[in-house]
């Protein structure tokens, strides 16, 4: 699991994972990606485009860093997930508390909103 980060226009964090956030992989970016989604009042997107498997600690470790985000006032949004990570997001219910959008400039919009 690789994660890589950078700023965008107004402020925006964009967070790019990708490989599989599976048991090994989700302990690989734990910490990393909760620190670059708390370190302050920002809004957050995560592309997930990359990601072509989803476990459970991934699911605990996007929502962790979205419960982080919001205490600090911001917004996480995940965006571009693949078919089947759509589906993990939507039977565990974290796309009910974490938007979740197809594409950057949705993303950007919904974080930004």
């Amino acid at each position: 699991m690789e994660i890589a980060s950078e700023n965008l226009e107004n402020g925006v964090i964009r967070i790019v994972l990708t490989g599989r956030l599976d048991m090994q992989g989700a302990q690989e970016i734990d910490m990393k990606f909760t620190a670059l989604a708390a370190t302050k009042a920002a809004p957050v997107i995560v592309d997930m485009s990359g990601v072509s498997f989803m476990a459970s600690l991934g699911l605990r470790t996007l929502l962790s860093s979205a419960k982080a985000v919001a205490k600090r006032g911001g917004k996480m949004v995940i965006y571009s997930p693949q078919p089947n990570v759509i589906e993990v997001l939507k039977v565990s219910g974290v796309s009910n508390l974490i938007p979740i959008k197809d594409d950057l400039p949705s993303a950007l919009a919904e974080v930004l909103s």
